[in-house]
């Protein structure tokens, strides 16, 4: 028999994620909102944990409910810093261009999202490897220059280019 609708949780939700809903979400916003000092980063975050459990293609048993969410939430916030910082270097190289050569705010947006999805591409990879794949993607560096600013061979750079381009592939062939 379906869970009874709670005044506090949308309507038409999975019973175990609208109870989660009901009896944590102040409590996950109230946390939210003294990691970030933000009640509206805090509101958007503490949604996309419940998005997240909805998304889940699991039904798991929850048996500590607040733990749970805090994992989850705390997942999220983490990738909040990082786009946070990802934003911020790519507003600091906007902010060293001649004004005539600035992207439209359409272009920074579009950009913006693409380093996103570039950072969670390569995410889990050492720096190392990480670094050697930007140089070359973004820099057009060749393997030598990669080897000597690394301060590695250039077959280790060859390695690092292969172990990074698999992760980008088997990534988006999972999407």
């Amino acid at each position: 028999m379906p869970a009874a609708s709670s005044p506090h949780a949308p309507a038409g939700l999975p019973a175990q994620v609208q109870q989660l809903y009901a009896g944590h979400h102040q409590w996950l916003l109230g946390w939210l909102s003294r990691k970030l000092g933000c009640t509206f980063h805090a509101a958007d975050l503490a949604h996309d944990t419940f998005v997240r459990l909805l998304s889940s293609e699991r039904a798991v048993a929850i048996d500590e409910p607040r733990a749970f969410l805090t994992t989850v939430a705390k997942r999220l916030l983490l990738n909040h810093y990082r786009r946070e910082q990802i934003e911020r270097a790519y507003l600091d190289t906007l902010a060293a261009l001649p004004e005539a050569l600035a992207p439209s705010p359409e272009e920074r947006a579009m950009v913006l999202e693409a380093l996103c999805a570039i950072d969670r591409l390569l995410d889990g990879l050492p720096a190392p490897v990480r670094q050697a794949f930007l140089y070359a993607q973004l820099e057009g560096m060749p393997q030598a220059d990669i080897a000597q600013r690394l301060d590695v061979s250039q077959t280790t750079v060859k390695r690092y280019l292969v172990r990074a381009m698999t992760q980008c592939y088997f990534a988006g062939a999972a999407n």
